[in-house]
């Protein structure tokens, strides 16, 4: 078992990382009858994609000596009404580091491999951008 969710009522959820104990708390967003206090279902999915792109370039970045501490993702997630359903995930990466052109052309390449990218429909427009600082 990966992760146990539990329903608290009034379209909230807390889910518990079974080896680690993390907890993630989710509410319904306020668009759709929830209170929008914590991450929603579909705001967790647009954020594991920055945060496995993320991750991705880490390991292929520690492959090349290269230091990625302090990047950023900023996420926007854009919902489609009919069915009510991810239709684009736009990332903008604010990569720091020391990585040379051949470097980032590699570390790019390797985000677009994260098995949450992999994972998604392919219906879901993803809009990746990388400035490099």
């Amino acid at each position: 078992m990966t992760s146990k969710v539990t329903y608290l009522g009034d379209l909230r959820t807390k889910s518990i990382h079974v080896q680690s104990g993390s907890e993630i708390i989710s509410d319904a967003p306020v668009d759709n009858n929830g209170k929008g206090e914590a991450f929603s279902p579909t705001d967790t999915v647009a954020n594991a994609l920055a945060s496995c792109m993320m991750t991705i370039m880490g390991i292929k970045a520690r492959d090349l000596n290269v230091n990625l501490i302090d990047s950023t993702a900023e996420v926007t997630k854009i919902m489609n009404a009919e069915p009510r359903r991810i239709g684009a995930i736009e990332i903008v990466f604010e990569m720091k580091g020391d990585a040379d052109e051949k470097s980032k052309t590699i570390l790019e390449r390797a985000a677009m491999t994260c098995p949450v990218f992999l994972s998604l429909n392919a219906e879901i427009e993803k809009k990746i951008t990388f400035n490099w600082k």
